[in-house]
């Protein structure tokens, strides 16, 4: 579904990805972990070009978004990545939600704007959304209203009524109160069991655990290690990855 190949990104002199591979299969929920201030979120803003890579390439339902040739790097054209961008959309770690607006406007916003679907269709599908995530109760509701595990759950709607093929995850729980994370979380992994693929950053690795089909260890800008989550977490191939889920590890105890 999704496949990256030796991409690239700086800033100034400062390289944050350094050579990329990454593949997501359909129905899979793929998780990146790894050190803070590696560059995961950048890798997720990389793939629906929120940020754009500088080389490599990025193929996403067997269309090129980028690709390198011989001589030069060449980039789709912004409408056909608009396109892809809300085939894939991406919640954010601060929920991003339009203060002005309630929770149903909220979730209609891009269906209006970015799919141009008629009022009345898009009533329908942002109230679909919100009764998945548990949140159709609060749609007159506006953000203030709301305790942050709701403003989480009215963004994972805003990005369902879109009907995407793929879910990105920046981070989801991270702003939470740690009463309310559990909840979010369910919501995660019964869309996972739906077959929605999910391609999700967290640093909370009970999470990947008992989620992810597969885990990617991303640092120093690129792809360590892959593998199901038992390889990750128990018996782990790397050296770096070994270092790291002990630290996790003792940090927890």
């Amino acid at each position: 579904m999704l496949t990256l190949q030796q991409v690239y990104k700086s800033y100034g002199s400062h390289a944050v990805l350094r050579g990329v591979d990454l593949t997501v299969l359909q129905g899979e929920a793929l998780f990146i972990i790894g050190p803070s201030g590696g560059g995961k979120s950048t890798l997720l803003r990389c793939i629906n070009f929120l940020e754009r890579p500088e080389a490599g390439s990025v193929t996403f339902l067997n269309q090129k978004l980028c690709q390198h040739y011989r001589s030069h790097f060449e980039i789709a054209p912004e409408k056909q990545l608009r396109q892809a961008r809300a085939r894939m959309p991406m919640v954010f770690q601060q929920f991003n939600l339009f203060s002005h607006q309630t929770t149903l406007e909220n979730v209609m916003e891009a269906l209006l704007t970015v799919k141009k679907l008629h009022k009345d269709q898009a009533v329908i599908l942002a109230r679909h959304a919100l009764d998945r995530v548990q949140m159709l109760q609060k749609q007159n509701n506006y953000p203030h209203q709301l305790s942050g595990g709701q403003k989480q759950r009215v963004a994972i709607a805003r990005a369902l009524a879109m009907e995407p093929p793929v879910i990105l995850f920046d981070e989801p729980t991270s702003a939470l109160d740690p009463e309310l994370v559990s909840g979010v979380q369910s919501i995660i992994r019964d869309l996972s069991a739906q077959g929605l693929t999910l391609l999700t950053v967290t640093h909370d690795q009970a999470f990947v655990q008992s989620t992810a089909h597969k885990v990617c260890f991303y640092a120093d800008g690129h792809i360590v290690e892959s593998g199901p989550p038992e390889q990750i977490y128990n018996t782990p191939r790397t050296e770096r990855v070994r270092q790291f889920v002990h630290s996790v590890s003792a940090r927890h105890h």
